[in-house]
């Protein structure tokens, strides 16, 4: 085979082999010179680690001047702020990356960062002077070029003759690229210069020349095109013309990739980002002498520190400032241009190098490796009052960028920014939710105190702002199993939020999917106290499951195949000790028990009301229509009433062992009285209660306490029908051979607000089956019947049920009758 470059730059580990190859053929004494500058950096890591300011104290340091004449102590260091560094907007963001990574680069490897108050703080041995010192007169641009694209200033204009075509009523052209343009001008300026400083670029921008008219391109190639041109900067780029590389584009498989960050390709429309790096450099740096340019100096102080500048270049900034980017009512008058400090553009795309992609394989992808970009994933239009789900399809990406409170060094930073790949269990974080879901393992266990999150949305015409969403502080979040609970063995969460982005999607459903993914933003976000954001989730999820229910469509196996709502977890039971709470979990706690294959079973548990649920433990819809699920958008009495009449039905023909409603959790007879005096928010029980039927319930009850409003009459005589028999034997309340069933005519006349005939039909019930105690007089109706129905279902203890009909005292003539 001959040894042709392009098969060897198609990947990293070919370039690598090149590069290799290239060495080889150096000098004895460019090899000495490469083995100084090695020998330089480790004793530079040596020295960090014997004399590291952590451990080193100054009794420590003294010791070793006594000791080693030739110790020379470090460098006092400098602690400075730069409130021209901030996370938003992302250009501010970027900025700081930047000259924090061209500092420890390039001067002060031991130089440090963090953020404090939303500023960027340096911790290095350069003063303020020192540090404006270097970046005006000493710092080496890292050479950033994307000669594959139109606008790189890699490819003159076609020149045109002044005479008009007829047909067009345009310029003739005469075929010869020679015109040259605003880029061309930038990219012949650095190849014709002397500086030093400039050098490195203009060994890179010499080298992708010579590629281009290798290759024979005079326009900017196509996609193939594209693609053989940057294996062939791959393989013969310098090692400085290639630390950009992955940045700007990525090579996989037979494509390329673009990392988001810096558009397609170091381009967003026809903003070239390289070339504009180029030209910003032009204007801070004389490309001949090196030195800085007159204006350089206030820029500078205005990018760093936040100093006033009296005049700004007119030029594009693109998606990473949107305040800077002009447009209408962005100034005096109707519309402002675009102004920007030279400086912002070129230290923001010098931090932006740190975002560069990967290759990666995966566990679950065994074929082929996928790219990674830091901190880069998939966009959600939710978890911020600025997005919707619509915004989703036009968007490029979201990225959420880390925050630390703690000084770092740079590799260190490299180190976090290329193990940037939050994971949801085992698999990869795929979206903005997922990302929420993972920061709370991935924050804390690298010492990040939050993220700021940023989607690349189109805002401007079709061009891409990167858009400030939220800011999320990161925590361990114990309510992290509570929402992996909504995944369970039917992935129940990702095929839900699938349905509400399906094509032809309701607004309804929609709407809910918004509501839930703003939910869990929330909860993932929750403090040590999260009872509120669980019980606004866990309404969220009831109302899911009632439109499930309304929906054949999202049921529908060859449709939205949406399964029903996981059963949840018993710490997805928010008790905030309200009364609404606990009658809600009361009633949502019903069910019933029969006898299966030689074990007690349960049966009809409240979820069964809610939609066509078999309410088995894998929840799965029932075929055709069912009965139990009588749950509408009327009244909670109303529901109630609907669902008490099917149990009727199908305990008996489920052969239940006892009345259906046996419980869970039971609330007291306070509450009770306060919901039947009108003193309670029915709403919110109602909003409550669907979800609390979703909960494997934990067993407990609500303390009792002291009554506000007295129990009426007519509930102390109604309430042993609603319980179970075993329970009225507990409480001492029914013999031990009798049955006290409950009547569908008792019910009737309650809903129908029948209460005498109600209360004389209980009466004669009560005396046939031997219930001994003494029965309240009652002259007439004290409550609605609906309401009334609705409160005898909710259960109460064995001892508060016990204190309601107290028994008789049996006397000798009792005994004797």
């Amino acid at each position: 085979m001959s040894d042709q470059r392009n098969w060897d730059a198609a990947t990293w580990e070919g370039s690598r082999k090149a590069q290799l190859r290239r060495a080889l053929g150096l000098s004895v004494e460019q090899r000495l010179q490469e083995l100084d500058e090695l020998t330089e950096t480790a004793r530079q890591l040596a020295s960090r680690n014997q004399h590291g300011t952590a451990s080193a104290d100054g009794a420590a340091q003294a010791r070793d001047s006594e000791d080693h004449p030739h110790y020379k102590a470090p460098p006092p260091r400098s602690v400075l702020p730069l409130p021209g560094c901030n996370p938003v907007p992302l250009a501010g963001y970027l900025k700081a990356l930047g000259a924090f990574r061209l500092i420890a680069e390039q001067v002060d490897p031991q130089a440090c960062g963090y953020w404090n108050a939303d500023q960027f703080i340096l911790v290095t041995e350069l003063d303020r002077d020192d540090l404006r010192e270097f970046l005006l007169q000493r710092y080496r641009p890292t050479p950033v070029l994307a000669p594959w694209n139109g606008g790189s200033g890699f490819y003159y204009r076609e020149e045109k003759l002044k005479e008009v075509d007829p047909d067009t009523g345009k310029r003739k052209k005469t075929g010869r690229r020679t015109e040259p343009t605003k880029a061309t001008r930038a990219v012949d300026t650095i190849l014709s210069g002397n500086a030093i400083r400039l050098a490195d670029y203009r060994q890179a921008a010499f080298q992708a020349k010579e590629i281009i008219q290798n290759l024979g391109y005079e326009k900017a190639p196509g996609d193939e095109e594209k693609y053989q041109l940057a294996q062939a900067l791959r393989g013969d780029l310098s090692d400085k013309g290639l630390e950009a590389f992955d940045a700007v584009l990525m090579l996989s498989g037979e494509k390329l990739n673009f990392p988001p960050l810096l558009g397609t390709g170091g381009n967003d429309g026809n903003l070239d980002f390289t070339n504009n790096f180029m030209q910003r450099l032009l204007e801070v740096i004389d490309p001949d002498t090196g030195e800085a340019t007159e204006p350089a100096g206030s820029w500078l102080d205005g990018a760093l520190f936040g100093q006033p500048i009296p005049e700004l270049a007119s030029a594009a900034i693109g998606q990473f400032a949107p305040g800077n980017a002009g447009g209408p009512n962005s100034t005096a008058g109707f519309e402002g241009g675009s102004l920007i400090n030279p400086w912002d553009f070129i230290l923001m795309i010098e931090g932006a190098l740190m975002f560069a992609a990967t290759a990666t394989r995966r566990l679950e992808s065994a074929q082929q490796g996928t790219l990674s970009y830091p901190f880069t994933v998939r966009p959600t239009g939710s978890g911020s009052g600025g997005t919707a789900l619509s915004d989703e399809g036009p968007a490029r990406a979201e990225i959420w960028l880390p925050i630390w409170s703690s000084p770092c060094s740079l590799n260190e930073l490299h180190v976090l920014f290329s193990e940037g790949r939050a994971t949801i269990g085992r698999r990869p974080a795929k979206d903005g939710l997922d990302f929420a879901r993972a920061i709370s393992r991935l924050g804390v266990d690298r010492g990040l105190e939050g993220f700021q999150r940023y989607g690349f949305m189109m805002r401007s015409g079709k061009a891409y702002l990167a858009t400030p969403l939220n800011r999320i502080a990161v925590r361990r979040n114990p309510a992290a199993d509570l929402i992996a609970n909504l995944e369970g063995s039917s992935h129940w969460l990702e095929r839900f939020r699938q349905l509400g982005r399906s094509k032809g999607a309701s607004a309804s459903v929609r709407s809910l999917v918004r509501l839930l993914e703003d939910g869990i933003f929330e909860l993932a976000q929750a403090s040590d106290d999260r009872t509120k954001a669980t019980q606004r989730l866990l309404t969220i999820l009831g109302e899911i499951q009632l439109y499930l229910a309304r929906s054949p469509s999202a049921r529908d196996p060859n449709g939205g195949n949406c399964p029903p709502v996981p059963w949840l977890k018993p710490d997805w039971l928010a008790d905030d000790g309200s009364d609404e709470l606990a009658i809600a979990a009361a009633l949502a706690g019903l069910h019933g028990r029969s006898l299966e294959d030689g074990r007690m079973q349960t049966r009809l548990p409240m979820r069964v009301h809610l939609a066509p649920d078999d309410g088995k433990s894998r929840p799965a819809w029932l075929e055709g229509k069912s009965h139990l699920n009588v749950w509408g958008q009327g009244p909670l009495e109303s529901n109630l009433a609907n669902a008490t009449r099917q149990r009727l039905l199908a305990a008996d023909r489920l052969d239940l062992e006892d009345k259906p409603f046996r419980f869970t959790r039971t609330c007291s007879l306070a509450s009770v009285a306060r919901w039947l005096a009108g003193d309670l928010d029915t709403a919110r029980i109602a909003a409550l209660l669907p979800g609390l039927a979703l909960i494997r319930l934990p067993r407990g009850g609500q303390q009792r306490r002291e009554m506000d409003f007295p129990v009426p009459a007519v509930y102390r005589l109604l309430k042993p029908f609603f319980c179970t028999d075993a329970q009225l034997r507990e409480a001492g309340l029914l013999p031990a051979d009798r049955n006290l069933p409950l009547p569908g005519e008792l019910v009737r006349r309650i809903v129908t607000n029948d209460l005498s005939g109600a209360v004389g039909i209980a009466r004669r019930r009560l005396r046939a089956a031997g219930v001994r105690c003494p029965l309240p007089a009652i002259s007439a109706p004290e409550v609605d019947g609906m309401r009334l129905l609705a409160a005898l279902l909710a259960p109460v203890s064995g001892f508060e049920l016990a204190r309601l009909l107290p028994r008789e005292r049996r006397t000798e003539s009792n005994e004797t009758t």
